[in-house]
């Protein structure tokens, strides 16, 4: 009897080869949702594990973009608003993240990528702090790029982008500012300039929402909810978002 693991590999294969003939996504924003839901379903002893699990899978998820040739990955693994959650369900999260940064550096999965971060890390433990900085020294450069999204708001990022671009520019006439800013001269002064706007978001657990993620970078993005959580986020899920990716016709507000 044949294996449904081994008709998966075959039908796996046979997908990325068909995408690899398509005009993929540049630039895909990834939502990674229900860790917790998922080991509540699963009785696990933790959340602690279920976080693991879910590591896991975003590093598998960073060698399937490198392996089509998707050059940029923004990777959404806390917001701003879970920072208020109490101490004690944020530091196994903590835990696990840094242990998962201290791989990156040393784990060749990311040798094409420049690592960068976005968000507000003076919330985070003085640890994963230095971790952070650590992985950006060793990962500075690489032809592709894989944003970290940690402690991020959409707004929070306008906000400051807002107050960054008058900064800038205190000493001139506010008027003109006023009069000749264009979404381009705020666009400078976004977390990460130099990342084109995503072309595709996945989010999965459900969930049909952005929740404040990269507001400005998705305003023409392509949407895909997955009804799996993070944790069970299989390749062939993946590869059958880019297939619904490709077959959409792409309009860009026209």
């Amino acid at each position: 009897m044949v294996s449904p693991k081994f008709v998966y590999g075959i039908y796996e294969s046979r997908l990325q080869k068909e995408l690899l003939t398509k005009q993929l996504p540049q630039h895909i924003g990834l939502i990674h949702d229900g860790h917790r839901r998922y080991a509540r379903r699963e009785k696990l002893l933790s959340y602690e594990v279920s976080y693991r699990i879910g590591m896991v899978r975003f590093k598998e998820c960073v060698s399937w973009c490198d392996e089509l040739g998707i050059k940029h990955i923004t990777s959404w693994l806390l917001s701003k608003e879970n920072l208020s959650r109490p101490q004690e369900e944020l530091e196994p999260y903590y835990k696990v993240v840094n242990e998962l940064f201290e791989e990156l550096i040393i784990d060749d999965i990311v040798d094409n990528f420049k690592i960068q971060f976005i968000g507000s890390f003076d919330q985070l433990p003085d640890y994963l702090q230095q971790t952070i900085q650590r992985l950006q020294e060793v990962r500075g450069g690489g032809e592709k790029t894989l944003t970290i999204a940690l402690g991020y708001g959409g707004r929070q990022e306008i906000v400051d982008a807002i107050k960054s671009l008058l900064k800038n520019n205190k000493d001139g006439d506010i008027d003109e500012l006023i009069e000749n800013m264009t979404d381009e001269d705020l666009r400078e002064h976004l977390y990460s300039p130099g990342v084109p706007d995503i072309d595709l978001v996945i989010r999965t657990s459900g969930e049909a929402r952005l929740s404040g993620f990269l507001l400005w970078q998705s305003a023409y993005s392509e949407f895909i909810f997955q009804d799996v959580f993070w944790p069970e986020f299989r390749k062939i899920d993946f590869l059958r978002c880019l297939r619904e990716y490709v077959q959409r016709e792409r309009r860009f507000g026209k």
